[in-house]
């Protein structure tokens, strides 16, 4: 059955086979949409979108911005679009289905991209039985869907773009950095929200 809650002023429609929003991760479309005024023309990409609810908060007051939206996940496609619909956002918004690896192009480019992937290690999901399992899930480590993110931001970001990305608590952040080591990419800043989780800024090396 489908809810619907309230993420930032949008209406966010969502049901068990996505995600629910949390109303912590405001901080990280609200961080975007700070950044967005002084970043080079493009698109935004966000990156295991669920119900889109961040990265439609993150362009709501940036007209001239398209957000493109990425999910292997069906429901996310259907509920994003009803989302953008909803939000008065539809024409501004592109939903993609499938692998990251596979639905991004060489050679596109996007000026901020914002990533929630799952990180919870394998062995703790059972902790979460609320959550949908492909939504939570990062393997063994708790990294592996983490690490095609890294792989596509440093492929896919513009020069001077920024990528802010969605980790869990602990030591997820260093290993990211290490992940950064030899792309030309850097982490320069990191906010943490408890157990919540962290959020990680990326940007080119200059």
């Amino acid at each position: 059955m489908s809810e619907t809650i309230d993420f930032g002023g949008l209406r966010i429609a969502f049901d068990d086979r996505v995600l629910r929003p949390r109303t912590w991760t405001e901080s990280q479309s609200r961080w975007a949409a700070e950044l967005l005024p002084d970043l080079p023309e493009g698109d935004v990409l966000e990156l295991c979108s669920g119900a889109g609810q961040i990265g439609l908060l993150a362009v709501a007051d940036s007209p001239d911005r398209r957000l493109v939206c990425v999910d292997v996940n069906p429901a996310a496609v259907e509920l994003t679009s009803a989302n953008a619909e909803a939000a008065g956002l539809r024409h501004r918004v592109e939903m993609r289905h499938g692998l990251i690896s596979e639905v991004l192009a060489p050679g596109e480019r996007f000026a901020l991209i914002v990533a929630d992937p799952p990180w919870v290690r394998r062995a703790e999901t059972q902790r979460f039985p609320e959550d949908p399992l492909l939504a939570i899930d990062g393997g063994d480590d708790g990294l592996d869907v983490v690490r095609k993110c890294v792989r596509a931001i440093s492929e896919h970001l513009a020069e001077d773009g920024v990528a802010l990305l969605q980790l869990g608590p602990g030591e997820q952040a260093d290993e990211v950095s290490r992940l950064l080591l030899g792309t030309g990419l850097v982490a320069t800043e990191t906010r943490e929200f408890g157990e919540r989780g962290v959020l990680v800024r990326i940007d080119h090396l200059l």
